[in-house]
Order: structure tokens, then C-alpha cells, then sequence
């Protein structure tokens, strides 16, 4: 009897499978959202349509029109002051609305950042490791042609408190370099 070796996965059926693990945590990430965050979520969409802006229209020129046509009775003539009135209260609440929607997406989105910051530097310890693993190889096996400094620098662990200072300081730098160039 005869053993198949096992099949290797192909790069297609990989990525299926990350596309539904990513789907999956993205379900979980927005699975349970408040009341709030729903009902903000479904008024900033609403607001953000074309249908808003059409109801709008109509609502705001009908008001107008009744309001200024001789013979009807004019309970907001001109200049429209409970139009007005109810304009700037509703901004004030699809503001609020709006913004308790982009908190519910920060929130989403500082996850997302979390959890890739998360798979990078998991990545990153792979590769160094990887990098010292192949250095320790070559240099059993005699094949090493000398030190190549940039591999034996990324071959050491990352300092994250060292790197993000280093990040940190460059940008610094590139401010001032800026305004030494506009001060000119």
C-alpha cells in the first residue's frame, strides 16, 4: 500500500483561507456594537446620501413656497426663522451623530493597527531569526564570504524603544530642515 505524500496547499487555497480569517475578525471586531454606535452609524450613512440631500430639497423648498405664496397662511415667512431654527438643531445633532460614528470607526481602526503591528513584528522576529539561523549556516558549512555589516545589523533583534526614536529624530529633523528652507 502505497502512502501519497501530503499535498501542499497552493497559493490560491492560502489566500482563501487568509481572506476568511481576516473576514472573520473583522465580524468579530464590529459583532456587538452599542445602541449608539448603531443608531449613529445608520444616521451618519442616511446623512451622507444622496436621498438626504433630495429630502432636504423638497422639505426646505416646500417650506419656502408655502411661506411666501400670497393667499396662504404664512407660519414662517420670510426670512424663515424656524426654518432656520430647526436647520441649525438638526446640524447640531447629525454632527454629534457623525462623530460618535468616526469614534466607533477609530476604534475599529486602531485594532486593525494593533493587531498588524502585532503581525509585523512577529514577522520581524521571524526574519532575524531566519537571518541569524542562515548566518550560523553559512559560517558552519565555510561558505561565509566575509562579515557583510547590513546583514549582521538586521540580523540583531529590533529595539522598538530605540527605533521609534530613531523615527522620531528623523522626522525632528526633516521639520527644521523646512523651516531653515521657508525662512529663507
Amino acid at each position: 500500500m502505497s502512502q501519497e505524500p501530503p499535498q501542499r496547499p497552493e497559493a490560491a487555497e492560502i489566500t482563501r483561507r487568509n481572506v476568511r480569517t481576516v473576514r472573520e475578525l473583522e465580524q468579530m471586531a464590529v459583532a456587538d456594537p452599542s445602541f449608539a454606535d448603531r443608531t449613529a452609524s445608520f444616521v451618519a450613512r442616511f446623512c451622507g446620501s444622496i436621498h438626504f440631500v433630495w429630502v432636504h430639497a423638497v422639505v426646505f423648498g416646500a417650506w419656502i413656497a408655502v411661506n411666501v405664496i400670497p393667499g396662504l397662511p404664512h407660519w414662517d415667512p420670510y426670512p424663515f426663522t424656524f426654518l432656520t431654527m430647526w436647520a441649525s438643531m438638526e446640524s447640531i445633532f447629525i454632527a454629534s451623530f457623525i462623530l460618535i460614528a468616526q469614534n466607533y470607526a477609530m476604534r475599529q481602526s486602531e485594532r486593525r493597527d494593533q493587531l498588524e503591528l502585532q503581525v509585523n513584528l512577529l514577522a520581524e522576529q521571524e526574519t532575524t531569526k531566519t537571518l541569524q539561523l542562515l548566518e550560523s549556516v553559512a559560517r558552519h558549512l565555510g561558505v561565509q564570504q566575509g562579515e557583510d555589516p547590513e546583514v549582521s545589523a538586521l540580523a540583531q533583534a529590533t529595539r522598538l524603544d530605540a527605533l521609534a526614536k530613531e523615527i522620531d529624530e528623523t522626522h525632528e529633523e526633516e521639520e527644521r530642515e523646512k523651516e531653515r528652507g521657508t525662512a529663507r
